[in-house]
């Protein structure tokens, strides 16, 4: 497939060398310029564009920026044709993101993102972390291998996601539609637990909507307390143990 990524961060990164050793044809841009993107996210064969070059021509658009810009980017996505998969992987942490008051009123975040694109997007890959996405991919029929939901309103694109999801190296869950995704949004017992495909069901089904704002601040707290304290350097699985601590 052809595949534009906006976005080099710690997601990103991934994306960009996970999809084009998997042989896609991969582009990706970032909001700082081509050149700052490091040689080694490009191994692989994926290019350096810019943001407008990286959206042309492409049958996937993968969105891995904060929530608070998917605004900036619509432009840029409304020449698209309407058959073109959009993926979106943010969350809303309002202190990053600022308050957003339709979430805030308990809008679904990901329904959200499509009503502002004006298009139907996929969620995918935002429910887990940088350092388990970076380090624990497995392949196909590994035991315990773990599972990411992949919700959207288009069977076809949530079909698309889930290979693509597969091809980064984890078990993709159909998680149905944008409606329901607010089961893998920050608080909720799947969201950066790193759970298996068997165990994925019963902690989708545990969620509640009410209480995930609550849990997801009080993870927050929690990690930038260590993070903060001056002396301690949280290893790489503290922010897992607090999210299993608190969401499930």
């Amino acid at each position: 497939m052809k595949i534009g990524i906006l976005g080099s961060g710690h997601i990103g990164k991934t994306l960009v060398r996970r999809l084009s050793a998997a042989g896609h044809d991969v582009k990706v841009a970032n909001s700082r310029g081509p050149e700052t993107i490091e040689a080694e996210v490009l191994a692989s064969g994926a290019r350096a564009v810019l943001a407008g070059e990286a959206v042309a021509d492409v049958d996937v658009v993968i969105l891995s920026i904060p929530l608070n810009r998917i605004p900036e980017v619509a432009p840029l996505l409304a020449g698209l044709p309407a058959e073109t998969v959009v993926i979106d992987t943010s969350n809303y942490y309002p202190m990053r993101d600022g308050r957003i008051d339709a979430i805030e009123a308990g809008q679904v975040e990901s329904v959200w993102v499509g009503e502002t694109l004006g298009r139907p997007v996929v969620k995918a890959w935002n429910s887990i972390g940088s350092d388990s996405f970076a380090k624990k991919a497995a392949p196909a029929g590994t035991p315990d291998r773990i599972a990411l939901p992949v919700a959207a309103d288009r069977e076809t694109d949530r079909a698309v996601g889930m290979a693509l999801v597969e091809d980064t190296g984890f078990d993709a869950f159909d998680a149905g539609t944008l409606a329901d995704s607010w089961r893998q949004q920050p608080g909720a017992p799947c969201y950066c637990t790193d759970l298996t495909r068997d165990e994925m069901p019963a902690a989708r089904a545990a969620a509640e909507a009410a209480r995930l704002p609550k849990r997801r601040d009080l993870a927050v707290a929690v990690i930038m307390e260590r993070v903060g304290d001056g002396v301690t350097n949280p290893d790489a699985e503290h922010g897992l143990r607090v999210s299993r601590a608190l969401y499930m």
